[in-house]
């Protein structure tokens, strides 16, 4: 008990250095066991701390303790977010738009950035700082234009659903909800940034169906990995982790249909719209076509040819322009797929996980087509 209180006395400075020397008194008296004169020796080394620490500008007295530990959490988290989607909003009358982008974080929250206000901040900084011009690759943290805690998990996906009066923001997340959220509220919101997370309210909120078991048992809520959009059906799609994709009708909210027949859970969706056809990337190392009218699965993809070993999986899909070429990202690389003759064109081995791709609108080159991945492009016939 005595070489504690002298050890807390010693570290009574946050960074574990003395505020003041210990007086020998004190050790004395620990030494000795008369606590009456190690107390008082106590009190006064206390005391001696105190007025070393008011001196240092290291006065406690207005101490806010629930402070410290928001801000130790807000660092904590700040330091380990995950970023798992940004997408672009895409102006089709604007002449000349602000370009301005939707994230999804791992806190459950999504925002929206202004890029040319991040290059004024960017600009702006580097003049004035003269942090910035002793370490040019030092990070400056751009406040969002709106930011909303959507989920109560992770948020893993956002993308856009086009309307020329009110286009919304889709977001999914591990909570197993499909929000829609005004996109305009969201740029024009007046609400301080500091009061904001709470302050919008979704137009629409999807539930995704949990299954019955025994005895009247429900499973847990599956989560949303991923979405997409069908503008001309009026639909928006989620893959889900109870290898189930579910359609959802955007103007009254139900469910219109459930395209099941993976074995496990879904990571990535997305649409072919002249044929009414979607295309899932599932965990179970396949990516399945399925008819929008009916719900049935049309073909079964199966990029990574020998699933050996549990690490393999197709992670993400992507649809080129014309609808002609499907690119699936798996476990170990990329294989490029022809919708016209189902026939496997090429496979590409990265040697590790794709996390993302897609093709580039401006797909041919000189007769080549382009898609880009999060690291590289690729060109192929």
């Amino acid at each position: 008990m005595i070489q504690r209180l002298i050890w807390r006395l010693d570290k009574a400075n946050p960074a574990g250095r003395r505020l003041c020397p210990l007086p020998s008194s004190l050790h004395e008296a620990a030494a000795a066991g008369n606590r009456e004169a190690m107390a008082a020796a106590a009190a006064a080394a206390a005391a001696a701390a105190a007025a070393a620490a008011a001196q240092a500008g290291m006065d406690t007295r207005g101490w806010d303790d629930a402070a410290y530990r928001r801000g130790i959490l807000r660092e904590r988290d700040l330091s380990c977010r995950t970023l798992f989607r940004a997408v672009f909003f895409d102006h089709h009358d604007d002449p000349d738009p602000d370009v301005l982008l939707a994230a999804a974080s791992s806190d459950g929250s999504i925002a929206s950035f202004s890029l040319s206000s991040c290059i004024s901040s960017l600009s702006s900084y580097a003049a004035t700082s003269t942090h910035a011009a002793t370490q040019p690759d030092a990070a400056l943290l751009v406040d969002p234009v709106c930011i909303v805690q959507a989920h109560s998990g992770p948020a893993y996906d956002v993308k856009f659903y086009p309307d020329s009066q009110q286009p919304l923001l889709f977001s999914g997340g591990d909570d197993g909800h499909l929000r829609g959220w005004r996109w305009h509220e969201m740029q024009s919101c007046l609400v301080p940034l500091y009061l904001q997370g709470e302050h919008l309210e979704p137009v629409l909120d999807l539930v995704n169906p949990q299954h019955e078991g025994p005895w009247g048992a429900r499973s847990p809520i599956p989560e949303n990995n991923a979405i997409a959009i069908h503008k001309q059906e009026g639909s928006v799609y989620a893959a889900a982790g109870d290898a189930c994709a579910y359609c959802w009708d955007v103007e009254n909210g139900k469910c219109k249909m459930t395209f099941k027949g993976h074995t496990d859970y879904l990571h990535s969706i997305a649409v072919r719209e002249a044929n009414r056809q979607v295309v899932t990337g599932s965990e179970d190392g396949t990516a399945r076509i399925w008819d929008c009218r009916s719900g049935k699965c049309t073909q079964v993809i199966r990029p990574v040819k020998n699933k050996t070993f549990e690490g393999s999986w197709v992670s993400c899909v992507a649809i080129d322009a014309s609808e002609s070429w499907l690119a699936c990202g798996t476990s170990s690389g990329i294989s490029v797929w022809s919708l016209l003759s189902n026939e496997c064109i090429f496979n590409v081995d990265c040697r590790a996980p794709v996390q993302d791709l897609l093709f580039d609108k401006n797909q041919f080159r000189d007769g080549w087509k382009v898609f880009r991945t999060d690291h590289f492009i690729l060109y192929s016939l």
